[in-house]
């Protein structure tokens, strides 16, 4: 998957959310859930386009563990969704299941930027 076809995906997942998030009761638990959601779950999108533009890896390595720690927030509030049977779950399963597959191509994006050895500039200035 290229990095546009995943920033693509991020941002269909966040639309989607945003549809759940509409779709909440007026209670104040649900005013309550879809604040927390609409946060977490539009994040990954912008903070993944950012680590593709950042100006080193560790700027790219910090911007995609955010954008992974925002889908595991989102994954905790759509299983939250359907605990307290806020909305069918045969409305959340899909969205939920997307959420997981994104996190793991994040995870796996993350471990291979970590194993990579730094280039040239991602080196420390030499003290000498």
């Amino acid at each position: 998957m290229t990095p546009n076809e995943l920033s693509d995906r991020l941002w269909h997942f966040a639309a989607r959310i945003g549809k759940v998030v509409d779709a909440l009761p007026d209670t104040r638990l649900g005013r309550h859930v879809a604040g927390q959601l609409v946060r977490c779950g539009t994040a990954a999108p912008p903070n993944y386009d950012e680590g593709c533009a950042g100006e080193s890896r560790a700027d790219f390595i910090h911007k995609l563990s955010v954008a992974l720690k925002e889908l595991r927030e989102s994954r905790g509030w759509l299983n939250f969704i359907i605990i307290a049977r806020l909305l069918p779950a045969k409305k959340i399963t899909a969205l939920l299941d997307e959420c997981e597959q994104l996190g793991k191509i994040l995870g796996r994006s993350l471990v291979t930027a970590k194993g990579k050895p730094p280039s040239r500039g991602d080196l420390p200035d030499s003290p000498i």
